[in-house]
């Protein structure tokens, strides 16, 4: 039976992309291989084998929108195919799957953070883990994009090349984009300018004179020296586990002679962390440069929820989706696994009917097949 409509948006985008193999050898549609990995995913599988016993003890129910010419893959056939995706291929479809659904609800903060995908690094032959750079549309809980590079990487070495990739990928007018020190590079900022957004970028030491005349400008403004330029301070308290976090952010206009190398540059920021737990203070400052006015409050809090990428992304994918214990180093498969996590994660937080989190969620889904119907169809 041809798969349905009501089999959502998602496995239809799946559509578009091609099969890498030769047909004589095709016993099993690519489009089912995919959407039972999916299906299994959001059930709380984390692997090939996972993918197979799923598609075996489902097959009844999946046979209603599937056509399964030959049963259900092997979870040989599984990884076999992974590894042969083309991931550039695989992107594009999960980008145009996400901009659809961001047109819609309007993204206008996106901030951009990588990670490690640990459980891919292979000592034996010498191939590094897999480092992955995520778009996220902080207010809509979406992740819109990810990239890497073209071969695995060990670390955030080259992440700021990584960036600029993704940026391609995404409609940035009207939108803030917030991004750690790796996108404190001038081409970076010119990518996001040019596409009629702004920004907010960590500085650290691998800018040393730009960072050094960030601290010079806030350190001259909280001495009261500055009192005709555009600026201002905003205080926020958390409290919450047993420690109190007090953040205070410090933005400065500066002279407009720097935008002629950083395009639209024209604010400096300081953001002061003063957490306390127990007895125990500690005080963490961090810097950054900004194409925003001085609204310390706005600033304060697109700051804070740039951090969300790591709870609701990185933390969900490592720790509930078991994506760093997740072993898969054939081929191109672990690029592929990253995203169709990240698909399964953007089905399930826009599945709003159910109160639980994601966990509970997946168990539902596997519980329910009417309810696992209603995330896919999203």
């Amino acid at each position: 039976m041809a798969m349905t409509a009501a089999a959502g948006s998602l496995l239809e985008r799946f559509r578009t992309i091609e099969d890498p193999r030769i047909e004589r050898t095709r016993r099993h549609n690519l489009l089912d291989i995919l959407a039972i990995a999916v299906c299994a995913t959001i059930c709380g599988a984390e692997g090939f084998t996972d993918y197979a016993d799923y598609g075996r003890a489902k097959r009844e129910w999946l046979e209603t929108f599937l056509e399964l010419p030959n049963g259900i893959p092997s979870h040989d056939t599984f990884r076999r195919v992974f590894g042969m995706l083309n991931p550039k291929t695989f992107e594009a479809c999960f980008v145009a799957w996400t901009t659809e659904i961001a047109e819609r609800l309007s993204a206008q903060h996106v901030a951009i953070d990588g990670k490690t995908v640990r459980g891919s690094l292979d000592e034996r032959s010498g191939t590094p883990a897999l480092h992955v750079v995520s778009a996220w549309a902080a207010e809509q809980r979406l992740v819109l994009a990810q990239t890497s590079s073209g071969d695995a990487v060990s670390g955030h070495g080259n992440e700021h090349e990584q960036i600029p990739a993704l940026l391609a990928m995404l409609v940035l007018k009207g939108a803030i984009v917030t991004i750690d020190a790796a996108g404190a590079y001038v081409p970076i900022v010119e990518a996001i300018t040019e596409q009629g957004g702004e920004y907010l970028i960590a500085l650290k030491q691998n800018q040393p004179t730009l960072h050094a005349e960030a601290v010079a400008a806030i350190a001259a403004m909280r001495a009261g020296e500055h009192p005709r330029v555009a600026h201002g301070s905003d205080q926020q308290v958390d409290k919450g586990h047993g420690r109190i976090e007090i953040r205070r952010c410090f933005v400065i206009e500066i002279a407009s002679a720097r935008s002629d190398q950083w395009p639209k540059l024209r604010s400096y920021v300081l953001v002061e962390s003063e957490r306390h737990i127990g007895a125990t203070v500690t005080v963490e400052q961090r810097y950054y440069l900004t194409s925003l006015a001085a609204e310390p409050q706005v600033i304060n809090r697109l700051i804070r929820a740039h951090w969300g990428i790591e709870n609701s992304v990185h933390w969900v994918l490592d720790v509930v989706m078991g994506e760093d214990r997740n072993r898969t180093r054939v081929d191109r498969a672990p690029k592929i696994l990253a995203l169709l996590r990240k698909c399964v994660l953007n089905l399930l937080r826009r599945e709003t009917t159910s109160t639980r989190g994601i966990k509970g969620k997946q168990k539902n889904a596997a519980w329910n097949d009417a309810y696992l119907l209603k995330i896919l169809s999203i």
